[in-house]
């Protein structure tokens, strides 16, 4: 049987790809999507809790993490926020700014998904799900051997994300397929997830609590809740904090952000106040029941050395906060890492080794923060690529 001919083939079905193949297939080229689930866009579905963050309306480059910060300036500004809120309007999906720039659907997901199909359909872009890849090779063009058949095509784009979500069918063809071809991979974590304390110190009756607080790495630092959990702590700040986690480097956490604790103690010591009581005023009684009681003397604080106030303060500004790693591949959002942006265009998503060979969205080494970074990367990448395929 004779392969079937394409002008560029897309092996991944998820954010990137289509909106990769839409670009390209309004360009002219017959462009075919291979998904090995059996429906595409499964990410972009369970994405914001079924109601998908599509973009942040204030992405700047500073949004993200790559050993080259600079490499995702150009395809940022070729298709920007305000281009895919745009095309949200003209299909009538109704949405609501959240939070910090957050575009959410008002109603679900699923209308991205078919916004993005529709597009496919219009663009006359071939979507052939439940199709896996068994082999790719090059001679003068890409050969591709999945489980419908044999595949050829002058470009390939590799738009299969990285390993996060497993459950819904994630897996590291993306970067196998790159290392075939020499491309260099940045080492490869779970990022934007939950992580594990080294010694929880009796706070797990803290499962479920979420406090605000600001917290730091070296690099970063975010002011949003943090959540304790059997293991240790999750919650906004935690999973943003962990795109810039090393490990064996203890996280710092502001449990009163705005306050200068030592302050207030010196104050209130004028008062004989109880040390308990005082930071009942600030905290959680539960938290003050786990986490105060197990660290500090419950004196009041006349009792209590200026050294002792100096250390109690810094406890509460500077809780250093070791952590063991992280909750998985399973509970991440995102796989940090991925294929080394020193191997690519900036402006196509070209490998410079491989021509005709393009990796967008999540399988490259770019990662937003939370709060529709990613998926914004993914549209920015997948069209600078739709433009040269």
């Amino acid at each position: 049987m004779r392969p079937e001919i394409y002008d560029a083939i897309i092996i991944g079905g998820g954010a990137a790809g289509l909106f990769c193949a839409i670009k390209a297939g309004k360009r002219g080229r017959r462009v075919l999507v291979i998904e090995h689930n059996a429906e595409v866009g499964r990410k972009i579905i369970i994405s914001g809790g079924g109601r998908c963050n599509f973009t942040n309306a204030n992405t700047s480059p500073e949004n993200f993490v790559s050993k080259n910060p600079h490499f995702c300036k150009s395809a940022l500004a070729g298709y920007t926020p305000q281009n895919f809120t745009e095309l949200v309007r003209k299909h009538k999906i109704n949405y609501y700014e959240k939070k910090l720039g957050q575009l959410f659907c008002r109603e679900s997901s699923r209308q991205i998904v078919d916004m993005l199909l529709t597009e496919c359909h219009r663009a006359k872009v071939e979507i052939r799900t439940t199709c896996s890849v068994k082999r790719v090779e090059r001679n003068t063009a890409f050969e591709i051997e999945t489980s419908s058949g044999s595949l050829h095509s002058e470009k390939l784009v590799i738009a299969c994300g990285g390993l996060s979500f497993p459950k819904i069918g994630a897996s590291d063809l993306g970067y196998r397929i790159a290392r075939q071809f020499n491309i260099e991979i940045e080492e490869t974590r779970p990022s934007l997830v939950a992580m594990q304390m080294k010694n929880n110190n009796g706070l797990t009756a803290l499962s479920g609590l979420s406090i605000d607080a600001r917290v730091s790495a070296e690099r970063a630092a975010f002011h949003e809740n943090i959540l304790f959990t059997h293991r240790g702590l999750s919650g906004p700040a935690i999973l943003q904090i962990s795109n810039y986690w090393e490990r064996g480097q203890p996280v710092t956490i502001d449990l009163l952000p705005g306050e200068d604790v030592e302050a207030i103690l010196m104050e209130s010591r004028q008062r004989r106040a109880g040390l308990v009581n005082l930071f009942s005023q600030y905290l959680p009684q539960r938290f003050i029941d786990a986490f105060a009681l197990r660290n500090f003397p419950d004196k009041t604080l006349d009792q209590i050395s200026n050294k002792d106030l100096e250390k109690i303060a810094d406890h509460l500004n500077n809780w250093k906060v070791e952590f063991r790693g992280t909750e998985g591949y399973d509970r991440a959002e995102v796989t940090l890492g991925g294929v080394s942006t020193s191997e690519l265009s900036s402006k196509t998503m070209e490998s410079k080794k491989v021509s005709g060979l393009f990796l967008i969205g999540e399988v490259v080494d770019v990662t937003g923060w939370l709060g529709g970074y990613n998926f914004q990367w993914a549209w920015s990448s997948g069209y600078a690529a739709g433009k040269a395929i």
